[in-house]
């Protein structure tokens, strides 16, 4: 496995974007998905901020997210759509072509994951995947149970996020809301995966994911089995590995 261990969040932030511009720089054409939450925002803004000083190609980019809140307007700011907009596309310039997203509304949703896929794999398929780890080990919208054989799908949401959610676009109760995911088949095809991970509040499913048995009770402990997975950690993730 290949583990790099920052000094510092500034370190592990700063490191995290350059991986992602080196991938841009490497192939015009790249494909590229993102995750949204605490640990990547920052790494966007250093993006942003690198790309407004010494602008580089991205005419040939295609970002896209692994994951998506159905039913709720691409314009509720807490939308992986707003958020990776707000962070991110805007800041390199792409146009709306270049930036693929989920629907969050649809009467199939089963055929809207097909088309999904099927869009990224016109595009080449995945050369980078950008993934954080959530505190249970889910990947994307893949919680706890998810079998390893899954495809891109609408899952059950956390009932903290959904209840949050709720509150904050005045949803009723009896609105259903999923999330549309990347599956773990899908995110385990990705040429190349960086898992990244900051924070005390995650070094024991740090651990799990690492030194644990590969089991669905944890789905990211099967990125052990990737090809090509960089973890990312700063040393308050890595306590329990060092």
């Amino acid at each position: 496995m290949n583990i790099t261990i920052t000094q510092s969040e500034a370190e592990f932030d700063t490191l995290a974007a350059w991986r992602v511009i080196a991938a841009i720089l490497n192939k015009p054409k790249v494909v590229i998905g993102l995750s949204t939450g605490q640990t990547t925002a920052h790494m966007h803004r250093i993006i942003s901020e690198i790309y407004s000083r010494h602008p580089f190609d991205t005419s040939g980019v295609t970002l896209f997210g692994v994951d998506e809140i159905t039913r709720v307007s691409r314009e509720y700011a807490g939308s992986c759509y707003s958020m990776l907009r707000n962070q991110l596309v805007d800041a390199l310039q792409l146009s709306e072509a270049q930036f693929l997203m989920p629907s969050p509304f649809s009467d199939d949703f089963e055929k809207e994951c097909r088309a999904y896929e099927d869009e990224l794999e016109k595009r080449g398929g995945i050369d980078l995947q950008v993934l954080g780890l959530g505190t249970n080990g889910h990947l994307g919208f893949n919680q706890p149970g998810t079998p390893f054989g899954s495809r891109t799908w609408i899952s059950k949401m956390d009932p903290a996020l959904e209840s949050r959610v709720r509150r904050e676009t005045n949803s009723s109760p009896d609105k259903e809301m999923g999330g549309f995911t990347l599956g773990i088949t899908n995110i385990m095809q990705a040429r190349k995966i960086l898992l990244v991970c900051k924070g005390p509040h995650k070094a024991e499913i740090v651990r799990k994911m690492l030194l644990d048995p590969v089991t669905e009770d944890i789905p990211a402990s099967v990125l052990q089995l990737h090809p090509d997975c960089e973890f990312l950690l700063d040393t308050a993730a890595a306590k329990y590995i060092n």
